[in-house]
């Protein structure tokens, strides 16, 4: 009788990070998993929040107000220790995390899949809060250089491993829910910014005096916390045996033309057209998505302007500067709510391509996206607040939930033995679409004003444009078919793959060797309240602020 441990036999001594040292056993409930996976991603996804950073460090210096050097090009600012830096400047690092998240993920994608999940982890929590305390220092010694190397070069790099780090062990792990396992993991990455924007302002309150304005400080401490966090979840992942399925459950008997139950080798899936038409999928969502991120905040400002204060008639130009503050704080929470709409999004959408499908819930992202961007100006020709927000809620859901969704369709068409690797790879399309949204909805607005278009007008072009794009993104979904069986590895391939793996003393039948029961037992539920009480507290604060929009 094969059990659990005659699969996990081990293969010689190994280290506390190798793979074959989180080879789960009899006994281990794999809803352990995804809070390990959230303690990583609740971190990494402060990215998303680092724009709290922003105006305190531009006033680093001149701690009250900005000591501005107007003429100062951007290489005298990278190395100036006189002047104070420019917000566009430190808006730089954006683009330095999703940069390398993307490239970091694509190069080391197929490293992670050998030396497994623990490793990985830990490796992401070295660069994050490495970067983390190296920008420190160089806020301290305000050298932007250093910051920029330290929190954007060498953290992107902790964004890239950390992110990926979960994906391939939980689609082994849920093999009868893919979508909801990668959609609980990759929701922590957009809630992590929930969390650590408030967590940041009341860190930077705590530590500003008279000759600081707190932000090294806050860089040191959340460095800290982070760490015990990644450290925790690192060590906390396991890996299912070869062979190893679900109690009671049997992959479906009716086939799936667009589940495969063949892998393709990680050399070869960039080869297929499948690969590139995701690769655009995802772009092209992403693109739309994250172009209005980034403006959220001054879009809702310049569109609603004064009806956000009562003041129905008054344009954005015609607002005083206490107005104009008002106004920003109330769209501050606006910024806040879509981000709540992109956390359940992730959750929501990819637990949903389960019952209906990846392809059928991608149509879904690409079609009702059309149409909100395209009502998007009646809206707020309208002037109504309600379906404004709404109608970016849920676009922003979809958002998230084409992240979530993304690693589930990769599983279906290229198999489960890489798909932590082609994940990385595909991530590109992230790193890509990083460039491209912010581009297209910034370049687009200022030629608006300067052709002196209303401010409450300036976004009506842009909308149609993403709508454009969201077609193109249809097309690609719907040439999306079975990869084509030249590119299946063969069964001895696979075992061959297998057996030269820590994880597979023996490739022996199938079964649940006693593994994955449980349930939300005792142990479980204080994990994941260890990882639920942050993110209820960040919702919390998301939602105080967000209400005062209407």
């Amino acid at each position: 009788m094969t059990t659990a441990d005659t699969v996990l036999a081990p293969v010689g001594a190994s280290g506390l990070l190798d793979r074959e040292r989180t080879i789960a056993t009899a006994g281990f409930n794999r809803w352990l998993v995804p809070p390990a996976a959230l303690c990583i991603h609740l971190c990494i996804g402060m990215a998303y929040g680092f724009s709290v950073f922003w105006l305190p460090l531009s006033r680093a210096i001149g701690i009250t107000a900005p000591k501005a050097c107007p003429d100062m090009s951007l290489w005298q600012e990278l190395f100036t220790t006189s002047c104070d830096w420019k917000v566009a400047s430190l808006g730089w690092m954006y683009t330095l995390f999703f940069v390398l998240l993307g490239v970091s993920a694509a190069i080391w994608g197929g490293w992670l899949e050998r030396v497994g999940p623990r490793k990985a982890g830990f490796v992401a929590a070295l660069c994050w809060c490495g970067g983390l305390f190296l920008g420190a220092i160089g806020i301290y010694t305000h050298q932007l250089w250093l910051m920029w190397l330290g929190s954007g070069v060498i953290g992107g790099v902790g964004l890239g491993l950390g992110y990926i780090s979960p994906v391939s062990t939980l689609v082994k792990w849920f093999p009868d829910r893919r979508g909801m396992a990668t959609g609980m993991a990759i929701m922590g990455f957009g809630g992590g910014a929930m969390i650590g924007a408030p967590l940041a302002n009341l860190l930077m309150n705590y530590f500003k005096s008279p000759s600081s304005v707190g932000v090294w400080e806050t860089f040191v401490a959340m460095g800290v916390i982070y760490f015990v966090f990644m450290m925790i979840g690192a060590f906390r992942y396991r890996i299912p045996p070869t062979g190893w399925q679900p109690e009671g459950w049997t992959a479906p008997v009716k086939a799936n033309a667009m589940i495969s139950k063949n892998n393709v080798h990680l050399n070869n899936a960039h080869k297929t057209p499948q690969f590139w038409l995701i690769w655009w999928v995802l772009c092209l969502n992403v693109s739309a998505g994250i172009g209005v991120i980034g403006m959220a905040s001054p879009m809702l400002q310049e569109i609603f302007a004064g009806k956000l204060i009562g003041l129905p008639d008054v344009g954005f130009n015609q607002l005083d500067a206490g107005q104009k503050a008002q106004i920003a704080a109330i769209a501050a929470g606006f910024a806040g709510l879509l981000s709540l709409f992109n956390i359940g999004g992730r959750f929501f959408w990819a637990s949903l391509s389960d019952k209906i499908g990846r392809k059928n819930t991608y149509y879904t992202f690409f079609i009702l996206g059309i149409v909100l961007y395209a009502l998007a100006p009646t809206f707020a020709a309208m002037g109504s607040k309600l379906l404004f927000v709404l109608g970016f809620g849920i676009i922003l859901s979809m958002y998230g939930g084409g992240f979530a969704t993304v690693p589930a369709y990769l599983a279906d068409m290229f198999g489960t033995q890489f798909v932590g690797a082609i994940h990385g790879r595909l991530l590109t399309a992230w790193s890509t679409a990083g460039i491209i949204g912010p581009v297209v909805v910034n370049y687009i607005r200022e030629f608006q004003l300067a052709a002196g278009v209303p401010r409450d007008q300036l976004y009506n072009t842009t909308m149609y444009i993403l709508c454009a794009m969201l077609v193109a993104g249809l097309i690609c979904n719907y040439l999306i078919k079975p990869v084509d069986s030249k590119w299946h590895m063969s069964d001895a391939d696979v075992a061959k793959l297998q057996a030269a793996s820590a994880s597979a003393a023996a490739a022996g039948p199938h079964g649940s060797y006693g593994i994955g029961f449980g349930g939300l037992d005792a142990k479980t539920a204080l994990f994941w309240a260890f990882v639920g009480v942050p993110l209820a507290w960040g919702v919390w604060k998301t939602l105080e602020s967000a209400v005062k929009i209407f």
